[in-house]
C-alpha cells in the first residue's frame, strides 16, 4: 500500500467527484454571560405534511420503480414496487384499524429489519396507529428479557409482531401478555395463538381513507427508544412533524436526491433513528430505493454486506464507522467489490461515533486508485431525539470530526459548562417529550425550552464559525481528578482506541477524585490472540491477557501514549484489560454496543479499586511498573 506522503501527493492531484450539496451559513448571537446561539441562514424548503405522503405520490408518479428489495432463502432479490408496497399498505391499514389500536395500545415490532417490518410500520404511519420498533438485542442477547419487559410495559402495546415465532419465542413467552395479539411471518410459537402476517390483511377503503386524512403533523409515527448509553432506554415520541421537517433539512443539505433519487444498500437497525429515520426515511421522502443489507460490523455479517455491494452499487453509503473499518480489508482485497461500490458512489456518510483517520485516508486512497476521483465524507450530529439530524457538514473537509453547522429551522445554544461548551436544541424537529415519563421530559429541556443533548461541542476555527462545530464529548461521562483538573473523556478515549487499535475494542476511564487516569480496557480478543499465536486455540481470555507478550504489548503502547500526553488530563497512567465484557442486562452495554461508561464503573467497582492499589495487583498494567518499563 502506498505510505502516507504518497497519498498525499495522489490526494492533491485526485479530483472531487461532483456532488450537489446545500450551503449552510450560521448566523451567530454571542451573549454577556458565554452562551452563543447560532442558526442556520437558509430556510426550509417545501415537505410533506405526513410521513407517508411521498408514498401515494410516488405510487402515482413512479409505481413500477422499486421501491423495497431484500434477498430471499434462495439468494434472489425480493423486490416491490411503490405501487405494490401502496397496496399491501393499505390492506394491512385496514386490518390495523379493525383492532382499535391506539396510541395507549400500540404496535411492538421485536424483529429487525425486512420487508414485512416495512410494510407493518409504514401500514401504521398510514392510518396513524404508533408503532414501537425494538431493538432485537433485548430478545435474543438478553438473558432475563429485564429491558425488554420494561419497555413492553411502559408501552402496554395492543399488537406484537416478530419474524420468526421460533426465534423469538423465548422472549415472547417471558414478556409479551397471553392476550396480547401476536403476529409472526413464519413459526407460530407451539403454546400460544399467532396470525401469520400475510393473513393480517383486510379490504376497507373507505375506512382507511378516512382515518388517512385524520393523520395530522403532531400525531404520533412512532416510539423510539435510546440506546441506554448513558442511563435505561427511555421511549421518545416522534412525531409526523418531527420526521417530515428533517426529511426536508436533509433535502436542503443534499440537494442532488432532487436529481437522482437515492438508492441504497443498509443494514443500520430501524430500531434507532439513524437507520429508521434518517436512512429508511429519506429513501421514502425521495422515491428512491432501499436494500435491505443482512449484514453488519460483524465477522459473519460483513461477508454478506460485501455480497450486497458487488451486487448493488449505491449512490450514498451510511455506515458506522466501525462498519467502515470492517469494510477496508474487503475493499483492498475484493477488485469486483470495490469496482462496484465506488462505481456511482457520491458520498460516504458516517455517524454514530467519530471516524478514525488512518479509516479516513484508506477509504479516499481506495476511491482514487479505483475511480481517479476522491468520494466526499460528510458527517453530521443528531439523536433520537432530535430525529436524528439537527447539524450537518456540506463541504470538503480535511480530517474526520467536523460536524457543520445548524441546518434550517434549526437553533442550537451553546450554554457554558465546567469550561465546556454544552450543545441544546431547539427546532419542529425535537421531539415533544418521553412517553408516559413526564418527569424525565421536564428535566430533558432548559428553562428557553431547548432539549439537552448532553454533547459539548467547540468551533473548529474559534474565529470562523461558518468552519464548523466539532464534538467535544459527552457532558455526562468527564469527570475531575482530586487536582481539579477536568477530563475530558470523549478527546481521550477516540485518541486512546486509536493509538491501541487493533487491540482494544472500548475504554471505560476512571479517576474520578483520584489524582490520575486509569483505563478499563475492553479487548479485541481475537486481536489478542495474535500476539500469543502458540498459545492453544482454545486458551481463555484470561490466559491470552497474562501472557508477557500481550502484556508487554500493551506496557509499551500505555508508555508511548503517555509520552504524548499534554497533561494529566490526558495521560493514562495505568490499566487493566478485563476478562468479563460488558452485559446488556446489566445496562453496561447498549444493543448497538455502545458503553455506558457510568454502569461499568459501577458494576466494576472492584476492578477500579483495583486500578488504585499500590503496590500494583498482578494484572494492572502502569507506567511505573517495574518489571514492564521499557528501556
Amino acid at each position: 500500500m502506498a505510505n502516507s506522503a504518497a497519498h498525499l501527493s495522489t490526494r492533491g492531484t485526485a479530483p472531487l467527484r461532483p456532488v450537489r450539496l446545500g450551503r449552510l451559513d450560521a448566523i451567530v448571537e454571542r451573549r454577556a454571560d458565554g452562551t452563543t446561539y447560532l442558526r442556520c441562514a437558509q430556510s426550509l424548503p417545501p415537505h410533506a405534511a405526513t410521513v407517508t405522503e411521498p408514498l401515494d405520490r410516488w405510487a402515482c408518479e413512479t409505481q413500477d420503480r422499486v421501491y423495497l428489495a431484500q434477498r430471499g432463502a434462495d439468494g434472489a432479490w425480493r423486490k416491490l414496487t411503490y405501487r405494490d408496497v401502496r397496496d399491501r399498505v393499505r390492506a394491512i391499514a385496514a386490518a390495523l384499524l379493525s383492532r382499535g389500536l391506539s396510541a395507549e395500545r400500540p404496535i411492538a415490532i421485536l424483529s429487525g429489519n425486512d420487508i414485512e417490518h416495512a410494510l407493518l410500520a409504514l401500514a401504521a404511519m398510514y392510518v396513524g396507529v404508533p408503532y414501537a420498533p425494538i431493538s432485537p438485542a433485548y430478545s435474543l442477547m438478553s438473558g432475563d428479557f429485564g429491558r425488554l419487559r420494561g419497555i413492553v410495559d411502559l408501552l402496554t402495546p395492543g399488537l406484537v409482531f416478530a419474524s420468526d415465532g421460533a426465534i423469538f419465542g423465548k422472549a415472547i413467552a417471558s414478556v409479551i401478555p397471553a392476550e396480547t395479539e401476536l403476529v409472526v411471518t413464519c413459526n407460530p410459537p407451539a403454546a400460544r395463538k399467532a396470525l401469520l402476517f400475510d393473513d393480517l390483511s383486510v379490504s376497507d377503503e373507505k375506512a382507511v381513507d378516512a382515518a388517512h386524512a385524520r393523520v395530522a403533523p403532531d400525531t404520533i409515527a412512532k416510539f423510539l427508544f435510546t440506546s441506554g448509553s448513558t442511563g435505561t432506554p427511555k421511549g421518545v415520541i416522534n412525531t409526523h412533524r418531527m420526521l417530515t421537517t428533517n426529511q426536508a433539512m436533509i433535502a436542503a443539505c443534499y440537494p442532488f436526491f432532487a436529481d437522482e433519487p437515492p438508492v441504497l444498500v443498509d443494514w443500520l437497525p430501524w430500531s434507532h433513528t439513524f437507520g429508521g429515520n434518517y436512512c429508511f426515511g429519506l429513501a421514502l421522502t425521495n422515491g428512491g430505493t432501499f436494500h435491505i443489507d443482512d449484514g453488519n460490523p460483524t465477522p459473519p455479517g460483513v461477508p454478506k454486506t460485501v455480497r450486497n455491494l458487488t451486487d448493488v452499487a449505491p449512490n450514498i453509503y451510511f455506515n458506522v464507522p466501525k462498519g467502515y473499518e470492517a469494510l477496508v480489508a474487503h475493499l483492498r482485497s475484493d477488485e469486483a467489490f470495490r469496482k462496484n461500490f465506488f462505481s456511482r458512489l457520491k458520498v460516504l456518510f458516517y455517524a454514530g461515533a467519530a471516524l478514525s483517520q488512518p479509516c479516513w485516508d484508506d477509504l479516499e486512497r481506495l476511491s482514487i486508485e479505483t475511480t481517479g476521483e476522491r468520494v466526499i465524507f460528510l458527517s453530521a450530529l443528531g439523536s433520537t431525539e432530535t430525529s436524528p439530524l439537527a447539524t450537518a457538514c456540506t463541504w470538503e473537509f480535511e480530517r474526520a470530526g467536523n460536524i457543520g453547522l445548524p441546518c434550517p429551522q434549526v437553533e442550537l445554544k451553546l450554554a457554558p459548562n465546567e469550561g465546556k461548551l454544552e450543545a441544546r436544541f431547539r427546532g419542529p424537529h425535537i421531539t415533544p417529550g418521553y412517553w408516559r415519563q413526564p418527569e424525565i421530559t421536564r428535566e430533558a429541556f432548559d428553562e428557553e425550552g431547548f432539549y439537552r443533548i448532553g454533547d459539548a461541542l467547540k468551533f473548529a476555527d474559534p474565529n470562523d464559525p461558518n468552519a464548523g462545530l466539532l464534538f467535544d464529548g459527552r457532558i455526562a461521562e468527564d469527570f475531575k481528578l482530586s487536582t481539579g483538573t477536568w477530563v475530558s473523556v470523549g478527546p481521550l478515549r477516540a485518541q486512546f482506541l486509536e493509538f491501541f487499535a487493533p487491540y482494544v475494542r472500548d475504554v471505560v476511564f476512571a479517576g474520578a477524585n483520584e489524582e490520575d487516569i486509569a483505563a478499563l480496557v475492553i479487548p479485541d480478543i481475537e486481536a489478542c490472540r495474535r500476539l500469543c499465536p502458540d498459545l492453544p486455540k482454545d486458551a481463555t481470555p484470561a490466559a491470552v491477557f497474562a501472557d508477557p507478550r500481550t502484556r508487554l504489548t500493551f506496557a509499551s503502547l500505555i508508555n508511548e501514549l503517555a509520552d504524548r500526553a499534554r497533561g494529566s488530563s490526558t495521560r493514562v497512567c495505568r490499566l487493566l484489560i478485563m476478562t468479563e465484557p460488558p452485559s446488556i442486562d446489566s445496562g453496561e452495554m447498549t444493543d448497538k454496543g455502545s458503553i455506558n461508561q457510568r454502569a461499568v464503573l459501577r458494576n466494576r467497582a472492584a476492578l477500579v479499586r483495583e486500578l488504585y492499589e499500590k503496590p500494583y495487583s498482578p494484572r494492572v498494567i502502569g507506567l511505573d511498573d517495574p518489571q514492564l518499563r521499557r528501556s
